[in-house]
């Protein structure tokens, strides 16, 4: 297998870089550094943590692509593959003919079939589904032995895990000279973290032992996994929601910058700009440029060696339009709070010393701006994870070959009026959504209680009282 290098690839390589980048200067920063402890003095923010890092962790595993040989080719219906489909290999091969209930062991429509030289109509077995059963009425206690055996399986990860955590604070402990035998005991937030990270790795362990025989979701229209939909859905909805974030944020940063700094006629050609955007229907700007980016893509199929690199392109160009549209606030916010900083007497003092204007805003403003660029960057992420749902949902987001929640939503659609009922790929699509996006609005509220003082006082007099 050939490494293949797709343009989301490298960009959240390159965006996890450059959160390693930032980590380094919150370690050197007293400042930043009580800020973040702040932020993981939350339990629902540490318990968001944990979550958001699995997410993190699925997406990256499914950002590593290579070419497929032909063996592989055929087994996975496609000529790029990842190291999550790897890893998650039974999945992605064990397709059925079509609809199949979560956890079945037959087909949820009859067939007909010869039985004793007879045609009859009934549920075929499934191909994968509950193979290894003899006896289907084995189903049950053949399930509670693999949930037992799966709980065992986590649980011996968790402890590796917590053991890995507690030489690293044995090794913090002795180096600032405390007791070793404290090295497990902290705040209730870390032991939220221990705990999300059992249940974690537990549910993990009793899903890759039922997995392993049956279909834990579930089978879509085409026979495929809804439990390997869903996770192949996560890479999507964290693209949209980090890759808009870095496509979003130099555009919003330098005119909002500008705007508040150099007033003016600068000030007002940035206004009208992004009041003239604001007037224009985001969904209609969207959808109108994502239909000319279709036609421009079949119209040249020679560009692309699979469909896989085709449909890669457009889930970047659908980032790159979602960030044209959604730098408007940004840069609104930040001109209003640098109106505020232009006239301390810091900033000041380095005009009247004939300091360069953009050593000005670079050096004296910026870093006065971050934590209100941080706060709402982490904000605007389970926004942007819902319109991809939504644009989605509608026909305009994503390419209908790639695997996200809203053609999940879009496919239940039907699926729900038909009988008998096909509701687990709209629940699942539900569950994964509710998680993702919960867990970035409790983290999103941690850091803006952390970074903006008044919120922080609002919320602690609301308490008192």
């Amino acid at each position: 297998m050939t490494p293949v290098l797709l343009v989301t690839d490298v960009l959240i390589w390159l965006l996890l870089v450059m959160v390693l980048a930032y980590v380094r200067q919150v370690m050197s920063s007293p400042l930043l550094k009580q800020s973040w402890s702040l932020v993981f003095q939350s339990r629902l923010a540490c318990i968001s943590a944990v979550l958001l890092a699995v997410a993190l962790l699925v997406t990256l595993l499914d950002s590593v692509h290579f070419r497929a040989d032909p063996a592989r080719q055929s087994r996975f219906g496609s000529p790029v593959i990842s190291a999550l489909d790897l890893t998650v290999e039974s999945l992605a091969t064990q397709r059925e003919k079509s609809y199949s209930a979560p956890l079945a062991t037959r087909a949820l429509s009859k067939e007909t079939m010869e039985r004793e030289g007879r045609p009859v109509r009934d549920y075929p077995r499934l191909k994968f589904g509950g193979k290894h059963l003899k006896d289907e009425a084995t189903k049950g206690a053949d399930l509670a032995e693999r949930a037992w055996r799966g709980l065992l399986l986590g649980g011996l990860v968790w402890a590796l895990v917590v053991w890995v955590f507690w030489l690293v604070r044995r090794a913090t402990a002795a180096e600032a000279n405390r007791p070793a035998v404290l090295a497990l005991s902290g705040s209730p937030a870390l032991h939220a973290v221990l705990i999300t990270l059992f249940v974690v790795c537990v549910t993990g362990g009793v899903l890759s032992q039922w997995s392993a025989g049956y279909h834990v979701l579930g089978t879509d229209k085409v026979g495929m996994d809804v439990l390997y939909i869903s996770l192949k859905s996560v890479r999507t909805a964290m693209l949209i929601g980090l890759l808009t974030t870095l496509l979003t944020l130099p555009l919003g940063v330098a005119l909002g910058l500008a705007a508040g700094y150099f007033s003016g006629w600068v000030d007002d050609l940035i206004q009208y700009l992004y009041t003239t955007l604001n007037a224009i229907p985001s969904v209609l700007l969207i959808a109108a440029t994502m239909l000319m980016l279709q036609v421009a893509l079949d119209a040249n199929p020679d560009w692309f060696s699979s469909s896989v690199e085709k449909a890669d392109l457009r889930l970047f160009f659908l980032c790159a339009i979602l960030g044209l549209t959604s730098w408007t606030g940004l840069a609104r916010l930040l001109r209003g709070e640098v109106l505020k900083l232009r006239e301390q007497d810091y900033v000041l003092a380095a005009r009247a010393n004939g300091v360069p204007h953009w050593q000005i805003l670079f050096t004296h403003l910026l870093p006065n701006l971050m934590p209100l660029v941080l706060i709402s960057l982490v904000m605007d992420f389970s926004g942007l994870v819902l319109a991809e749902a939504v644009l989605s949902y509608v026909g305009v987001g994503v390419d209908p070959s790639t695997f996200s929640y809203g053609t999940m939503i879009n496919a239940a659609r039907l699926e729900l009026s038909r009988d008998p009922l096909v509701w687990w790929s709209l629940a699942a699509a539900f569950v994964f959504m509710l998680m993702l996006v919960l867990s970035a609005n409790l983290f999103a509220d941690a850091v803006r209680d952390a970074f903006d003082p008044r919120a922080r006082q609002l919320k602690q007099s609301l308490v008192r009282v």
